[in-house]
Order: C-alpha cells, then structure tokens, then sequence
C-alpha cells in the first residue's frame, strides 16, 4: 500500500480499531479516516454511502461491530444479530460500490461450533452447532465472512476476513455489564481489593471515571456496597461467573492490529485459498496465539499481578459459554506472522493502563 493511500477505520476509536489506527501511524501511513458513531451512524444505509461518495476511501478496515460478554450476548440476542448485520451490509456494499482496492472485515472465532476439534482450524466453520449464549452474534460474522467471500468470487474483489479470538489491550471496555471475561475480572478484582483495603480513594476514583447504574464516586458507601455486592464483589470475596473450567485464548489487542495490517500490506485473496479448489470456501484466516488458560488460571494469575488477597469463588448456577475455543493459528503463521506479547506481559501492561486512564 502506498503510504498516502486513503484508508477507512470504522469503529477507529474501539479496542482494535483504535490499535490499528496507532499501527498504520507507526508505520508512515498519513491518509487515514475515521468518523465517530456521533459522526456517522453505519446502521443508516444513506448515511455510509453519503460517506464513501465523500470520502472514497481505497482501502478499509472494518473494526466496528456491536460487541460484548457472555452476559449481553445472551441478554440482548437481536440487538446482536441486527446491528452487526446491518453494519456489516452497508460498508461492504458501499465498498463495492466504491471500488475500495481491499477491505479487511474482522470477526470473531465465536463462528465455529461448540463442540469443534480442537484447536480449531478454519475448515470446522459450519460443520456442527454453535453455542446458544452468542448465536446471534455469531451468526452475523458468519454473514460478513461468507458476504466477503462471495463478493470475491462473483466480482474479483480483494475482501480478506480475519477472525481474532478473545481480545484485550489499551482502550478495552471496562463495563461490568457488557465487558468480556479478561477486563471484566481484571476491575472487579481492582474494586475487590480496595474493598478488602478499606481504601475509599482508590474505589470513589474508578467508579467516577467508569460510573455503574448510576454509581458514582459521590455516591454514598452504603449504594457502593450495595451496588458492588450485587457484582459478587465483596471485602473478603470476589464472586465470578461459571465454574471456572472454561479454556480461553487471550491475544494483546496490539498484536492483533499488527496482524491485520500485516494482512493488509501482504495478503490477497488468492492467498487464502487452493487455487485448484473446486468449492472455495473457509478463505477467512484466524488470528491468535495458539495457547490457552482455564477461566480459574486465569482468575490466579491476575490475582497475582493485582496482589488480591480475598477469596475468588465461582458459581456454577451462572453459564461457563463454550468450553474450550482454542484456534489453530497455522494458516497465518504460514502467510508469515506469529504474535509476540505473552499473557503475563499483557496482563501487567493492561492494569498499568487501567489505573492511569
């Protein structure tokens, strides 16, 4: 790509979006594009080619999508299936229409069924059931993949789909209704530990940057520990969802920008597949590490990392979600990229950040 090409980041100011906006940066990229949700709404089908007729971008990274943790996924199912879809139908069809030169759709390894061989290559995606919690979610990738492909293969386009698996990093959403399991549990442990503390700066502080039903730091003790014990979060413990069994694979969201706009700069889609196939699908690529932790592992190492002392304890009257969902990475690694930052490493850079932002 040449470096005044100009490229579109939807969802510029999201976990990814925003790393691989600071990576074409880092890398002499000077055209970039990005428009906040306020700015341009992608569920308004005039309003996106209103954008492109404008803007006429010639690559684009789709990075918006209508995220969240196992909680939201199963709680507010069509706002899932509906949004992301309609996202996703309106920039890749505008692209089109634009004769974007490539365009990068990110998805999520939510795709494949439940019950898939592990680790999961690309080929196991749509040979079983998926997991009910984030079906529609999950659906909807499954959508943007196949709309990316069959585009290539009706009208030669350049539409290369990746598939990260669990993401965290600068920037994560902290929410403890609609985080994901990794920073959802790195802050309820912060708020767990300063409970145990009796340390009230420290408590006032988080809740006035990341405010909770209405919570705020100028709330009183009373509504903070009411509204912190309805979390399972407690001065002598830290209730957690599930059993704790559940297998994860965790990749530093910065690393996953890297290996898109490695995918960017290096891979096309007749990278992705055989060309002697006789049926050509399954061309999107997975993006991770290849490693995997238990829920509760993983609830100990950041434990450790946060110096929590109180007692964890998991309830299994609450979902665990897929039990294991490791991806096999071969494909990419093949293409010639590996990722570099281990979990520990991540772990300690995110509660860095999360303490200063």
């Amino acid at each position: 790509m040449d470096k005044n090409a100009k490229i579109y980041i939807a969802g510029h100011r999201g976990l990814v979006g925003s790393a691989i906006w600071r990576n074409l940066e880092g890398k002499g990229y000077t055209n970039l594009v990005g428009r906040s949700h306020d700015e341009l709404n992608l569920l308004d089908g005039a309003a996106v080619k209103g954008f492109f007729d404008e803007e006429w971008p010639e690559y684009v990274v789709l990075a918006a999508a209508h995220v969240g943790g196992i909680k939201a996924n199963n709680t507010y199912r069509a706002d899932f299936i509906y949004r992301n879809l309609g996202i996703q139908q309106n920039v890749i069809l505008e692209s089109f229409r634009h004769n974007v030169k490539k365009l990068l759709f990110l998805g999520s390894t939510c795709i494949y069924p439940r019950d898939a061989a592990q680790p999961i290559s690309e080929d196991a995606l749509l040979t079983g059931a998926l997991e009910y919690t984030n079906e529609p979610y999950a659906i909807a990738k499954i959508a943007g993949l196949k709309m990316c492909e069959s585009f290539n293969l009706q009208y030669g386009t350049n539409y290369i789909a990746v598939m990260p698996t669990n993401l965290y990093g600068p920037g994560d959403n902290f929410d403890l209704e609609t985080s994901h399991v990794l920073p959802a549990m790195l802050r309820k442990m912060h708020l767990a530990k300063a409970l145990n503390e009796d340390n009230w700066a420290v408590i006032r502080k988080d809740l006035d940057r990341r405010p909770v039903h209405g919570v705020t730091g100028l709330s009183g003790e009373n509504e903070i520990r009411f509204m912190l014990g309805k979390q399972g979060i407690s001065a002598d413990r830290l209730e957690l969802w599930g059993t704790g069994k559940p297998l994860r694979e965790f990749l530093w969201s910065e690393d996953m920008a890297d290996a898109s706009v490695f995918v960017l700069e290096n891979i096309d889609f007749s990278h992705t597949h055989k060309s002697d196939d006789v049926e050509i699908r399954n061309c999107h690529i997975n993006i991770g590490t290849g490693k995997e932790i238990s829920i509760g592992e993983l609830a100990s190492l950041l434990a450790k990392h946060l110096s929590y002392e109180g007692e964890l304890e998991f309830n299994s009257d609450k979902p665990d979600g897929t039990m294991r969902k490791l991806t096999n990475v071969s494909k990419l690694e093949a293409l010639g990229w590996k990722y570099s930052v281990e979990l520990e490493e991540g772990i300690s850079r995110l509660y860095d950040w999360y303490k200063f932002n």
